[in-house]
């Protein structure tokens, strides 16, 4: 949910392909300009790209802001529908539409007491409600905002028998929008008669005025008239509206808000928006949220048992019937769409085309109660469906074909393709009512959806009609509406910018596009060759097929190299590299004990509780041997970190002896803090950050009053760090260097980062002067042979484990590798 905000002055600029200052938001000084046209397009090909960022109209919002005298809207919640001054915040409650359609006539006095009735509740939730901070609290107290808005348009539309993409629908769609308004402000102007208005009312009393005056003009279907907007909205179709009534209240309600208003002020500064509903539409079994189309017509329930069970949305029964259909065609045609779950009448694949290949009765009676929940026919068709003997037995299939994942029984009993289609559709359904028999073509539009249905359908809403709905309730809305506007795959960065500009020239206040796919394919691409910057460039400027080539290798390298290699377990060195934490939590001593590959990277954990029980103590132990086990096939530590942490069991509590660990919730919490702030640097996980500079710092530069860079040779700093990983734990550093190896800090102060002529030092030089034992024998000619005699080493190998690598120890030999003697020592 990230937007942005363009003033009626830049899209201005876009269409005059004029310049356009970039301000700086801290001092107000111009830092860039642009062509606002090349910006635009920018715009346009991230929404195309990732289906951000939305976009917000900014002069649009603030000429119907109802409180301009307390400052401009400068933003919004995430969903953009609630938009007022900063601080502020408003309590949420939508309607089901379609629980007021009853007896094939839409209840407008019912809808019209809900509707009141909600703004009271709503009017009292401000006393009650809890605020995140005190300013949140007292502005939206002083203020008083509301957002009553509705859920399920789409359902309502489709028992109506009107397409979302009509002028019925869009009429329909004003004239209960401005209903709902214009009864909640009267009923606000008729609080305030009682308690008064909000107390920011004084103060904007001639702007809320014209902002009602305003919405009274849309919904008596003006074009002109309109007080201080650049932008004028869309008017209430009151010819096109199926119910006229509906039209005339609306009308009547907007009449009696401003009457009522001048008398006596409001006690809301807004009190409607259109919110997504999400949630709540869940919970008021709505087939579409918001001012949303249905997605689909047949959707999955699971059950409370297991299995899934498809239904039809439950408007198209109810909008066939209204439609004229009989009982019998609504039938058939239901079962086009969610299929009749049985083969018996199937075309090419039925009962008596199986009963040909052996099946019997029981045989058929499994396979049908199977395919009840089947996705799809040949999920069915297996060896767990019809059982190993029948399928070796009778059918003769062999069991190593058998147990082939990819082996099709239809394909092999002989059924073509065709059959396999024709019995699907019958059987699972075709998922969309285009080709449904009796159903005619002209009526095919009150079911299109947002997306194409099933397999075979082709239908679907197009942009305009998402954005005309919108624009179409947007004149009589408080606030604003939070709606995606779907395009197909196929769309054009061009045609995100339309979008926006038909949005914006419609009076719509913000708008978000999201093209099919676009949120998982481009994340997907980026995070391809994120390491690889050439691929990266190729990927942001090449031509489509250059752009295969590279995905294409990527995928290849990381299927084959990583996620093949990730399939094998690399096991630990025999001599690894690790440390010891022994702490107390919750008053229990705890060990962890970890162990490294040679690139300092974590590949086991040993987890010991001193004074525990030996059921608790086994349980912990084998934990961790999972644990390690899982990291040695590949499994990120990140994984585990993020599964076990905040896990809450005893002992828990304080943790003492840990230098960046203090509490913790469990023990798991606790070992996989530290395993986090030592090997992924998850300072965030820690309670004291771990001193010293990690080993990829650069410095605060003209902060600390030293200069981030020394003269050092690349070759002499790499060797550094490889000679300092081979003697240390990455996990006992933490992943920071060490405090008393200045000499490897290579330019971070100047005193220990250049001789005493000025040059640099050799990192490597001066960790050899300090560890001799990593120093470098120089090469003297010395075969392997005389070096090993040398060292005292007799030729024999040891009879315990087998290495040369016995020496004379007094009369008798002792093993170097394992310690074991000939006897006598």
């Amino acid at each position: 949910n990230n937007s942005i905000r363009v003033t009626n002055a830049f899209l201005h600029a876009v269409k005059k392909d004029a310049d356009w200052q970039l301000i700086n938001r801290t001092d107000g000084k111009v830092a860039k300009t642009v062509k606002a046209r090349d910006l635009w397009e920018k715009v346009g090909h991230a929404a195309w790209a990732c289906a951000d960022p939305g976009i917000q109209f900014h002069d649009t919002v603030n000429e119907w802001h109802t409180c301009p005298n307390d400052g401009e809207i400068r933003g919004s919640n995430p969903c953009s529908e609630y938009m007022f001054l900063d601080d502020t915040a408003c309590n949420l409650a939508s309607l089901n539409l379609l629980t007021f359609y009853k007896d094939g006539k839409f209840q407008a006095e019912d809808y019209m007491h809900a509707c009141r009735l909600w703004t009271v509740t709503l009017e009292i939730s401000v006393t009650m409600a809890q605020f995140p901070s005190k300013e949140i609290a007292q502005r939206s107290y002083d203020f008083r905002t509301l957002g009553l808005g509705y859920a399920n348009i789409g359902g309502l539309l489709m028992n109506m028998g009107y397409g979302y993409d009509s002028e019925e629908g869009r009429a329909l769609c004003g004239s209960l929008t401005a209903l709902m308004t214009g009864v909640a402000y009267a009923t606000s102007a008729e609080m305030a008669s009682e308690l008064g208005a909000f107390a920011g009312y004084a103060k904007n009393a001639d702007a809320m005025l014209k902002v009602i005056r305003n919405h009274r003009t849309a919904a008596m279907g003006k074009a002109t008239g309109y007080e201080g907007l650049s932008v004028p909205p869309v008017p209430l179709d009151i010819a096109g509206c199926p119910d006229a009534r509906l039209a005339d209240l609306a009308m009547g309600a907007w009449d009696e808000a401003l009457e009522l208003g001048e008398k006596h002020g409001y006690r809301n500064a807004q009190t409607t928006v259109i919110a997504p509903t999400g949630t709540i539409g869940l919970v008021m079994d709505c087939d579409t949220t918001g001012i949303e189309p249905d997605f689909a017509l047949v959707k999955f329930k699971k059950l409370a048992g297991g299995g899934y069970f498809k239904i039809i949305n439950r408007s198209v029964p109810a909008a066939l019937e209204g439609l004229g259909y009989s009982s019998s065609q609504i039938e058939e045609i239901v079962s086009y769409a969610v299929g009749h779950a049985t083969l018996g009448n199937a075309p090419g694949i039925n009962h008596t085309s199986l009963t040909g290949h052996g099946f019997g009765p029981s045989e058929l009676s499994k396979i049908d109660s199977a395919l009840e929940s089947a996705f799809d026919i040949r999920f069915v068709f297996n060896q767990w469906t019809l059982g190993e003997d029948f399928c070796t037995g009778v059918l003769g299939i062999p069991a190593k074909k058998l147990n082939d994942p990819t082996f099709d029984l239809l394909r092999h009993l002989g059924f073509s393709k065709g059959d396999i289609d024709a019995a699907n559709d019958h059987v699972c359904g075709t998922m969309t009512l285009e080709g449904a028999p009796h159903l005619k073509e002209e009526h095919y539009q009150i079911f299109d959806c947002a997306n194409p249905c099933g397999k075979k359908g082709k239908r679907y809403l197009g942009v305009e009609s998402h954005i005309r709905m919108m624009a179409a309730a947007q004149s009589f809305i408080s606030g604003a509406i939070s709606k995606t506007i779907n395009m197909p795959n196929d769309a054009e960065i061009e045609e995100c910018q339309k979008a926006y500009e038909l949005s914006w020239s419609l009076g719509v206040k913000a708008n978000a596009l999201y093209r099919d796919g676009s949120k998982l394919s481009q994340p997907l691409a980026a995070a391809l060759v994120e390491d690889d910057d050439e691929a990266a460039e190729v990927l942001e400027t090449g031509n489509v097929q250059e752009k295969a080539v590279v995905l294409a290798e990527k995928i290849v390298e990381k299927i084959v190299v990583k996620e093949v290699l990730k399939s094998h377990r690399t096991k630990m060195p025999h001599r690894r590299k690790g440390y010891t934490q022994k702490a107390v939590v919750g008053g229990h001593k705890v060990y962890l004990r970890t162990g490294e590959y040679e690139s300092g990277t974590l590949g086991e954990i040993f987890i010991d509780m001193h004074k525990e029980g030996a059921g608790f103590r086994a349980m912990m132990n084998n934990f961790a041997i999972a644990v390690s086990v899982g990291l040695q096939y590949g499994v990120p530590l990140e994984e585990f970190v993020d599964a076990f942490t905040f896990t809450k069991f005893e002992p828990a509590g304080m943790v003492q002896g840990n230098d960046s660990i203090k509490n913790a919730t469990s023990v798991l919490d606790y070992v996989f803090r530290e395993l986090a702030v030592s090997y992924l640097d998850r300072t965030d996980l820690a309670h004291v950050k771990p001193q010293g500079p990690a080993f990829d710092d650069i410095g605060r530069g003209e902060e600390e009053g030293v200069s981030n860079l020394s003269e050092i040779s690349e070759s002499a700093a790499t060797r550094s760090l490889e000679v300092l990983k081979q003697i240390s734990s990455t996990g006992y550093l933490r992943k920071r260097l060490p405090q008393d190896l200045v000499v490897l800090q290579g330019g971070q102060t100047a005193e220990t980062g250049l001789l005493g002529d000025g040059t640099a030092r050799d990192p490597v030089s001066d960790l050899q002067s300090l560890v001799p034992e990593t120093s470098i024998a120089p090469a003297t000619g010395m075969d392997a042979r005389t070096k090993a005699k040398m060292q005292g080493y007799e030729g024999e190998a040891c009879g315990e484990c087998g290495n040369y690598t016995l020496v004379r120890n007094g009369t008798c030999m002792k093993c170097n590798t394992c310690g074991s003697t000939s006897g006598c020592s």
